[in-house]
């Protein structure tokens, strides 16, 4: 039986503003994905290195995409969030279109780079507002369907990959991509702005004075040097993504150590990662919410025993044989996995300080998680990668993916002990509210 009240749970116009959101984040992930996605593609028709790829998708992105988010999260908590959220669409879809005409490295490297000012407004404006519109008990689910966009989007880049760019042509698709982005920005200029947490509990729903850049960052430093369970869910999604980043190089790895074809490829783990992801998703949605309600722990309790049961199967698929089931099992769980995590970490951190900082700690979270894991995983990957090859080491893909995987195992411990100790900073947090 639900234990949640019925006049908590959410409208259906709370939830076709759900969906939209989402939909806004697939796109974000098909943009951000379609690079590894063609790298079978672009990396030979553009003659890219491992080492220049991994930071083609790697820092040449994640830098501005990062240290912008701060910026983004800190004028979402002050300014009007559906137009700043259309004009960060526009702009990284005009700039996808760009990305569409590269001729080498530097060509593909500037777009790139400026693409992820106009992404790092996305997530944290966008889980500010779902804060503001769900009820704290559903909020694990809201975030676990608002970040079906991962899944969904890396599955869609897969298959616009395998089936779209035989026929068109990596360009083409880039294009595409970029114009229909400019499309959802103008629709998104007619949503109207959500009532803040903070208003509604300060002033019954009228808007009251935003909070300062400085004062929002005195905030949020308070909020860190406070709550273990913040910094342990912060630390335990960073080791997480270092695994992550070093899986841009999967659709190389498939095709040049296991023998696949790269169009067919794409296909077959678009639609696996599109499956396992949604169902992860799904599963960290719902059951990081119960999880808190039935044993009163914080929601990366779950991601603790999620991870603790997958990880003797994450090394195993990497070095068994493509015509196993259990190779096949493994991308799957590995897409399951990935979706798991999103719904119960986002919807900690959001509830471990107070609403006023909502959009700045998400963009803080996903600074830590792109500039640290994704950035060392993705550029680190590729000059491993490289350096074996260049010592004739064999299989230096599998190699790399086979140490990310072992470091990322330090998530397990740091989720455990900040879902131990969830609870406690959040009744600090009500206590010192109230």
């Amino acid at each position: 039986m639900d234990d949640l009240a019925a006049d908590q749970r959410p409208t259906a116009k709370q939830n076709l503003f759900l969906a939209f959101l989402t939909f806004i984040n697939v796109m974000n992930f098909v943009d951000r994905q379609l690079l590894a996605s063609f790298a079978n593609f672009i990396i030979p028709d553009l003659g890219l290195t491992n080492t220049q790829f991994g930071l083609l998708t790697g820092f040449a992105f994640i830098l501005f995409y990062s240290t912008m988010g701060l910026f983004a999260g800190a004028l979402a908590d002050m300014w009007h969030r559906p137009r700043l959220l259309a004009a960060g669409v526009a702009l990284w879809s005009v700039l996808t279109a760009a990305s569409g005409a590269a001729r080498g490295f530097a060509s593909l490297a500037v777009p790139r780079t400026f693409i992820g000012i106009g992404e790092s407004v996305c997530t944290p404006t966008s889980m500010s507002m779902l804060a503001d519109r769900f009820p704290s008990a559903r909020l694990g689910l809201a975030a676990g369907i608002y970040y079906m966009g991962v899944p969904i989007g890396i599955g869609v880049s897969l298959l616009i990959a395998g089936y779209l760019g035989p026929a068109i042509g990596w360009r083409a698709c880039f294009y595409a991509l970029g114009a229909l982005g400019v499309l959802v920005s103008a629709a998104l200029l007619f949503v109207k702005e959500t009532p803040r947490g903070h208003d509604v509990a300060v002033a019954g729903g009228a808007p009251t004075e935003r909070p300062s850049f400085r004062e929002i960052a005195r905030t949020l430093v308070a909020a860190l040097r406070k709550s273990p369970a913040l910094v342990l869910t912060i630390s335990g999604g960073v080791a997480l993504h270092f695994l992550l980043g070093a899986a841009a190089f999967d659709q190389l790895w498939f095709v040049q150590e296991r023998g696949f074809e790269r169009a067919r490829i794409a296909q077959l783990t678009g639609w696996l990662g599109m499956a396992g992801g949604v169902l992860g998703n799904l599963a960290g949605g719902f059951g990081g919410d119960w999880f808190q309600r039935r044993f009163r722990v914080g929601r990366p309790m779950f991601l603790f025993w999620v991870m603790l049961v997958m990880a003797p199967l994450n090394v195993a698929y990497r070095i068994i044989s493509p015509e196993s089931v259990f190779f096949w099992i493994g991308v799957f769980a590995g897409f399951f996995q990935l979706g798991c995590f999103y719904g119960p970490t986002f919807a900690t951190v959001q509830e471990l300080v107070p609403p006023s900082i909502r959009a700045s700690v998400v963009a803080f979270y996903l600074l830590m998680l792109n500039l640290v894991g994704l950035g060392i995983g993705i550029t680190g990957g590729g000059i491993s990668i490289d350096l074996m090859i260049g010592a004739g080491v064999g299989q230096p893909y599998t190699w790399t993916l086979l140490v990310f995987t072992g470091i990322s195992g330090l998530a397990i411990p740091l989720f455990f002990f900040a879902g131990r100790r969830f609870e406690a900073d959040r009744e600090r947090l009500f206590a010192e509210a109230a």
